[in-house]
């Protein structure tokens, strides 16, 4: 048996129309999983269907916000009837903004609370009373290094990601019982093109992640496609409440020393 093996399942990645979203969505889908995405626009939604459509992939793309419960709750009923209950919840959708604390304000703050930790409780909730029908479910949040660890102008963003890590262990313990596992995965610091004009030998920032790496490189979106294959699959049926971070070591290591 294929322990890694999701044929038929169904898994809803939130915020999947581009980015670390698409990439765990496409990886699902080579496991044999049935994709089931949002966005907060049409259009954002349209291109995701037409991407998934030319990596071989037949999405279905929903129009709805993680904030707001009555969208997520109609989304998520119209996709069970269309589509089928949800196996799989991959939270994903985020923000970050990167302002220093004394000069964040706090509408800023807690913009990035609603969507980064607001949200994930709004769209497990709306799966979660299927999944203990059914007896079986798997929610994976994606959670942060500042899940852990604090960082210049990252106060928002490290509350909610620091924040979102307890939820996965309050949700692992609540509802462990009715065979629905919740575990987080934690992204270190992925190339997306976001960061490419960073990502140059010499650049500061560049130079300070290298440096800062056991693996001595950015991670690629694919490396976090089998930890989240694993998350999803009964191969993590007894891992439960666990934030898997995906980062090249950073977590484990205290720097390079002087020489």
């Amino acid at each position: 048996m294929n322990q890694f093996d999701l044929t038929g399942k169904v898994a809803l990645i939130t915020g999947a129309s581009y980015g670390i979203g698409y990439a765990i969505a496409c990886g699902l889908a080579k496991a044999g999983a049935i994709i089931v995405f949002n966005d907060i626009n049409q259009d954002l939604v349209s291109k995701g269907i037409e991407a998934y459509k030319t990596d071989g992939i037949e999405a279905h793309g929903y129009v709805a916000d993680v904030t707001n419960e009555e969208q997520i709750s109609n989304m998520v009923a119209k996709n069970e009837k269309e589509v089928g209950v949800n196996d799989i919840l991959v939270n994903n959708a985020g923000i970050i903004k990167r302002i220093p604390m004394i000069e964040m304000t706090a509408a800023e703050f807690r913009q990035v609370i609603d969507i980064d930790l607001n949200g994930p409780f709004i769209v497990s909730k709306a799966v979660l009373p299927s999944m203990i029908k059914k007896g079986a479910g798997k929610i994976i949040n994606i959670c942060s290094m500042m899940s852990e660890l604090g960082r210049e102008t990252v106060s928002a963003y490290a509350a909610a990601k620091g924040g979102l890590k307890m939820l996965t262990r309050n949700i692992a313990s609540e509802y462990g019982e009715y065979n629905i596992q919740c575990n987080g995965l934690g992204p270190g610091y992925i190339e997306t093109p976001q960061t490419e004009p960073i990502r140059v030998a010499g650049h500061p920032f560049n130079d300070f992640i290298i440096a800062k790496t056991p693996a001595a490189r950015w991670g690629k979106t694919e490396d976090l496609v089998g930890p989240a294959v694993f998350l999803a699959s009964p191969a993590s049926d007894f891992v439960n409440g666990h934030v898997l971070y995906v980062d090249g070591g950073i977590l484990a290591y205290i720097g390079k020393q002087p020489k």
